[in-house]
């Protein structure tokens, strides 16, 4: 199925301040598609001690109208639309997105009642999102598009499905005229000592594996991708450290990671290093599902 020619962005009180919409907005920018923003009104909020229903909807309405005014003074003569939805903020934004390009959202979450969310609400749209197979980006607070000078920096594994991760990442910095680098975070097995693994010499071995694999993956990318600079770094340490450190050494502009969607069990597992990332990276982060 094609993808919509839109990006879908999540915006809630706090959209002015979160970064979200910004990021959005550059992106249809630079794409030259529309942008559609979606606040969520949390069902829960109409039914809690407290609240009146019609004064949250209320304020929701005026809350999408200020986005759409926003929206319709920005540049680039796009057709821009600021929408309300009801429903569990996560599962509504992600269904609403789907066929979409990219669904982007704050670090913060959709929520602004935190007392009514159970976990990340970012981390829930990935999870819902990689069901659809959309990539998410999640956008830390206060984000400004002067905020990073670097390149795309995508995170690689050992693994054979890389592709959709850095294809996304390559057309992100194809876009922004940027250079994209591939990172690689590598260590020994925890069954090596230090004093084995000097002795035996492994550290210099896997570090030259490593070397060797990211080498030829960039020359791979970069036949196919000729107009592109493609970038090696390979790290050793903890994969998490490893990934949001290199990220913010290089001044990334964006971190591209992958989560691995497991189709025959209908569940996604976001492993260490795309929950890490999500949750430390200083750059805007875009999580790219992977199906296994």
């Amino acid at each position: 199925m094609t993808a919509r020619p839109v990006v879908q962005v999540g915006v809630d009180g706090s959209w002015r301040d979160t970064g979200a919409l910004e990021w959005a907005l550059q992106e249809s920018l630079l794409r030259q598609e529309p942008l559609q923003a979606v606040h969520v009104i949390d069902d829960r909020l109409r039914h809690a001690r407290g609240w009146e229903p019609d004064a949250v909807d209320d304020a929701s309405t005026e809350l999408v109208g200020q986005v759409q005014t926003y929206l319709d003074d920005t540049p680039g003569a796009l057709d821009h639309e600021a929408g309300l939805l009801v429903g569990p903020p996560a599962r509504t934004l992600v269904d609403a997105a789907a066929g979409s390009r990219m669904l982007v959202v704050g670090r913060r979450g959709l929520g602004t009642f935190k007392r009514l969310l159970i976990g990340s609400t970012s981390e829930a749209v990935v999870t819902h999102a990689a069901h659809l197979m959309m990539p998410v980006v999640i956008v830390p607070p206060g984000w400004k598009p002067t905020d990073h000078a670097g390149p795309v920096v995508v995170a690689v594994d050992d693994a054979d499905d890389n592709t959709p991760v850095i294809e996304f990442a390559i057309e992100a910095a194809a876009e922004r005229n940027l250079p994209v680098r591939l990172l690689h975070v590598w260590d020994l097995p925890a069954v090596y000592s230090w004093d084995a693994m000097n002795s035996s010499g492994a550290g210099a071995e896997w570090a030259e594996n490593a070397q060797r694999h990211l080498e030829n993956l960039a020359a791979e990318w970069q036949n196919k991708y000729p107009d592109t600079p493609v970038q090696i770094e390979a790290r050793r340490g903890h994969a998490v450290d490893g990934v949001v450190t290199g990220a913010e050494e290089a001044d990334a502009q964006l971190l591209v990671v992958g989560s691995r969607h497991r189709t025959r069990l209908m569940s996604v597992l976001l492993g260490s290093v795309t929950r890490g990332a999500l949750h430390h990276a200083t750059c805007p982060l875009a999580v790219v599902p992977v199906q296994v």
